[in-house]
């Protein structure tokens, strides 16, 4: 079984001691790409070094977080259009909205947003969206945009049937990570409806650990543990789920 994790934070503090049996243990369960999302500036030479260190396998993206939009918001965005001049990367993200925190920033969310999207129209590249407590403000963005030819991902989709229809109908896939193993998420009953043509898989490492590891420090070998519980609830050989989900990612991003 072959698979890739579109999502992970290897480059993260949580991985600095044990990154290279993490990747190990990855690729012992199939593993062999794993995509990795800015999040600001100060992430940003942690990640590329760990492309350069691992390269074939680790691929960077180039974005600004909704989460980092902030005072100095435009400097930020300045970075992430310095680097998209000068090379190509797997996807412009993680792009979005997020209301969860903090609304402060909520006009420089829609415009960080916007202007990322541009790029990603401009330089021929998907998009990876972060939504938290936004999805019918983000829904309505990829509705405006996706007429333009825009693609990629929602992350983390977490969302009821209905909000997975229009993300479908916008021609965007569905990032599934750990919450579809969460009993109460409610996630494996939207998965029940929905073709699996239209998901890809993540993990979000360190973040969202499948059970039974939930609570814990998340790792891309989990991946597993996802294809597991989309197999039970769709009655799909796992080697399809995987033959499929693969195509997927080859469609939005490209090797």
């Amino acid at each position: 079984m072959k698979i890739i994790d579109t999502h992970c934070h290897l480059y993260s503090e949580e991985f600095k001691d044990d990154l290279k049996d993490i990747i190990q243990r990855a690729e012992v369960e199939g593993v062999e790409k794993f995509y990795m999302p800015a999040i600001d500036s100060n992430s940003l030479p942690a990640m590329l070094k760990l492309e350069e260190e691992y390269p074939g396998k680790c691929f960077a993206m180039m974005g600004l977080h909704p989460c980092y939009v902030k005072e100095n918001y435009k400097d930020e965005l300045n970075v992430v259009e310095s680097w998209i001049q000068k090379r190509k990367f797997v996807a412009i993200g993680e792009i979005g909205l997020d209301f969860y925190w903090d609304k402060t920033f909520t006009p420089q969310q829609y415009e960080a947003f916007k202007i990322q999207i541009d790029w990603a129209l401009q330089y021929k590249t998907p998009i990876v969206i972060h939504s938290r407590n936004a999805m019918a403000e983000t829904i309505g963005i990829i509705k405006e945009y996706a007429p333009k030819g825009l693609k990629g991902v929602f992350h983390c989709f977490s969302g009821n049937y209905e909000n997975a229809k229009e993300i479908i109908d916008a021609g965007f896939y569905l990032g599934i990570g750990g919450v579809i193993t969460y009993k109460n998420a409610g996630l494996a009953e939207v998965i029940k409806k929905i073709s699996v043509d239209h998901i890809v898989l993540e993990t979000d490492a360190p973040y969202l650990a499948p059970v039974p590891f939930r609570g814990k420090r998340n790792e891309s070998s989990y991946l597993k543990y996802i294809i597991d519980q989309i197999a039970l609830v769709k009655m799909i050989d796992k080697e399809e789920i995987s033959e499929i989900v693969t195509q997927n990612t080859k469609k939005i991003f490209g090797f």
